[in-house]
């Protein structure tokens, strides 16, 4: 799995830009797929049902290969691409983006649409709170009790991500690791504990780091 950048999930970070009495207001939402991205658009389309104009575009997949953009009645190509080329130039990715327009009486032009919704998307997107999704490995480890303290030392020493501990007959703890990291990792738990543990590496998956 590729490691992607992305809006933090559960906001929608908003920012407004005025030119020429014209006033733009972008929206933008974390999204994991087309129908939570069509969602997002009618909720901001509901909200501004009196704009002149509720231009998108959202890209999605962690490659970002999934990318669609909407000019809602302006001239065709300056505003739903404009929007689409600024979410790609933040290296963004299940990002969608709205930026709603209310006219002002006089008109832009081409040029002056297209400068106006890639200005007014960026700001939108300068405003939001960015994070890299990041594989990480989960590791099962299994250990006898007078092993756990040590252990436990070991893993907030390092800072390691503890996903849960279950105690039992021995303890099993679920951890989170770079996949890169597994290997030393191990090699290191092996020379504490003199060997005396069971692991298991589980699936990946992505956690949102800050950037």
């Amino acid at each position: 799995m590729k490691n992607f950048k992305t809006t933090a999930d559960g906001k929608i970070f908003s920012a407004a830009y005025e030119v020429n009495k014209s006033k733009f207001l972008a929206h933008v939402a974390h999204v994991d797929d087309e129908e939570s991205a069509r969602e997002f658009l009618l909720t901001i389309r509901k909200k501004f049902f009196d704009a002149t104009h509720n231009c998108s575009a959202w890209v999605l997949g962690e490659r970002g290969d999934k990318q669609k953009s909407n000019d809602d009645g302006e001239p065709g190509g300056t505003a739903g691409n404009p929007i689409l080329e600024t979410i790609k130039k933040n290296e963004l990715t299940n990002c969608a983006v709205v930026v709603t327009r209310y006219f002002g009486g006089i008109k832009l032009g081409a040029g002056g649409l297209i400068r106006a919704y890639s200005h007014t998307a960026a700001l939108g997107i300068a405003a939001a709170e960015v994070v890299q999704m990041t594989a990480f490995k989960k590791i099962s480890l299994t250990l006898e009790y007078n092993f756990l303290a040590t252990v436990e030392n070991f893993l907030r020493k390092e800072k390691i991500r503890v996903v849960s501990t279950d105690y039992a007959d021995v303890v099993t703890e679920e951890i989170l690791l770079l996949p890169e990291a597994v290997e030393k990792f191990l090699v290191e738990l092996n020379d504490l504990t003199a060997a005396n543990f069971l692991h298991e590496e589980l699936e990946e998956i992505f956690i949102p780091v800050k950037c």
